[in-house]
């Protein structure tokens, strides 16, 4: 068993550990890691390795409320942190959030914020996924049909079946095809 998954397995809190861990087991996930591995230690990749799996670092499984579903990180430099649609403090907003932001401002008054980090909602209990939690820098959906979407869909699909009254944001086209995974009621 290799680093990452290791760390996986050791970092992820009890609750999303329960609920995940068939799916480490699965020969696409060890093939998955696999490939994570060989990426980042050939080319610069976001977010950096202790970040993969962030979105399930601020929010325990049991404390969703929201889950909002991105596509894949952003892939400048210092600009993703794990969370989907969040960057790092000090780090130009990309359009995508530009979007949400302005969103904001016109719907509920909200001021525009100067920080980017939404590392404080997936403390309130907005789970920020991408599909893809990985991408090689400068080279958006580089790490697609990888096996992360089948991951990120077992996640969706845990919260589908195991949690009430969750709402669910699919921001973009990729996104909303995750819509098949969610019970509507």
């Amino acid at each position: 068993m290799n680093d990452l998954l290791n760390t996986l397995q050791n970092k992820l809190v009890p609750s999303w550990r329960h609920q995940l861990v068939g799916e480490f087991e699965k020969p696409y996930f060890k093939d998955l890691i696999q490939f994570v591995d060989n990426e980042y230690s050939e080319h610069t990749c976001y977010p950096g390795k202790n970040d993969i799996f962030a979105a399930f670092d601020y929010c325990d499984f049991n404390d969703v409320k929201v889950v909002i579903i991105g596509q894949d990180p952003y892939h400048g430099p210092n600009q993703a942190n794990g969370l989907c649609f969040s960057v790092k403090d000090g780090v130009k907003h990309p359009p995508s959030l530009v979007n949400i932001f302005k969103e904001l401002e016109n719907d509920i008054g909200k001021s525009y914020p100067q920080s980017g980090n939404l590392e404080d909602w997936a403390k309130q209990g907005v789970l920020l996924l991408n599909a893809t939690l990985t991408v090689r820098e400068h080279e958006a959906g580089s790490h697609q049909k990888k096996g992360w979407e089948t991951f990120t869909d077992a996640v969706i699909r845990s919260l589908s079946e195991n949690r009430e009254q969750l709402i669910f944001l699919l921001w973009g086209g990729f996104a909303k095809k995750k819509a098949k995974l969610i019970n509507a009621k």
